[in-house]
C-alpha cells in the first residue's frame, strides 16, 4: 500500500498518511541522541558526538547551534538539512530584533521554526526536513524554555525531552527521573543530562558535548576535561546509588 502513495509527498493514504513525512521522522530515529533539560534558572543541551576520522577536524561536526544571544539549537537527523534550518532561523531573530526592537522571544522561533518545516510538507517538489530540534533559551522575563520540533511541523514545549537514536528510551529516564527539585539546582540539571546520555553513550565523556546556559549569561559549551570530570562523578554516584539498593534489597 505505501508504495503507491510515498512518491509525491502532497498525498495522503487512504488511512491517512503521509509517507514522506513518516520516511523523514524515520531519518531522524537514525541521527545522533540529543538530550534538553530546562530547570529554573539554567537550560542545558546535551548530544552525542560521533567519533570522527584522526585527520578530520571535529570543530567542522556540530550539533548545537547558537542562534541568538539567548537562544541555541540541537538537533537529530540530517546534518546538511539542519545547516540550512539554522540559518533560516538566525535571519528570522536578527528579522525580529531589526522590526520589533526587541529579542525574539522562544515561542515565536520555536514556532517559525515549526512552520518552515510544515511549508515543506505542504508543496510539490519540496521534501520535508529530515531532522528534529530541541531548541532552548530564556525570554526576556528570564524564564526558561525547551521546545522540540520535528520533520511534521509540529512543536511541543518540554520540562526535559530527547530525540534521535534511542530517544523513546532516554525520554523514559526523564520522566522517571527529572523532579522540581533537580530542576532548581544547575548542577543537578547538568549532572540529570550527562546521566541521561550515559544511557545510550558507551564510550564515555570523549563522545558527549554538552552546552549550558544560565539566565542573564551567554551560551557556554562546555570542554572535553570537564565534560570527563561530569561523566566520573556522575557514574560514581550512579554506582553509588545502585550499591545502596543492592545493600537495601539485601536486607
Amino acid at each position: 500500500m505505501a508504495s503507491s502513495y510515498d512518491h509525491a509527498i502532497t498525498v495522503f493514504s487512504p488511512d491517512g498518511h503521509l509517507f514522506q513525512v513518516e520516511y523523514a521522522q524515520e531519518a531522524v530515529k537514525k541521527g545522533s541522541t540529543a538530550v534538553g533539560l530546562r530547570g529554573d534558572s539554567i537550560v542545558v543541551l546535551g548530544v552525542e558526538k560521533k567519533s570522527v576520522p584522526k585527520l578530520q577536524d571535529e570543530r567542522t561536526v556540530r550539533k548545537i547551534h547558537k542562534l541568538d544571544d539567548h537562544v541555541c539549537m540541537a538537533f537529530a537527523g540530517l546534518t546538511a538539512d539542519a545547516r540550512i534550518l539554522v540559518n533560516m532561523a538566525r535571519v528570522e531573530c536578527q528579522s525580529y530584533r531589526l522590526t520589533v526592537e526587541d529579542p525574539v522571544s522562544m515561542s515565536y522561533i520555536a514556532r517559525h521554526i515549526a512552520s518552515v518545516k510544515q511549508h515543506f510538507t505542504q508543496r510539490p517538489g519540496l521534501r520535508p526536513f529530515g531532522l528534529s530540534t530541541l531548541i532552548v533559551g530564556f525570554d526576556y522575563d528570564g524564564s526558561a524554555h525547551l521546545f522540540q520540533t520535528d520533520p511534521s511541523g509540529t512543536y511541543h514545549e518540554w520540562k526535559a525531552n530527547a530525540i534521535g537514536r534511542s530517544g523513546k528510551t532516554v525520554s523514559e529516564f526523564l520522566e522517571k527521573h527529572y523532579t522540581d527539585e533537580i530542576a532548581k539546582s544547575d548542577e543537578a540539571c547538568i549532572k540529570l543530562t550527562v546521566r541521561a546520555l550515559l544511557e545510550v553513550v558507551q564510550s564515555g565523556g570523549k563522545n558527549i558535548e554538552l552546552a549550558i546556559m544560565k539566565k542573564g549569561q551567554p551560551l557556554e559549551i562546555l570542554d572535553t576535561k570537564t565534560v570527563e570530570k561530569l561523566v566520573a562523578e556522575t557514574e560514581k554516584e550512579r554506582d553509588e546509588e545502585a550499591e545502596a539498593k543492592k545493600k537495601a534489597g539485601g536486607k
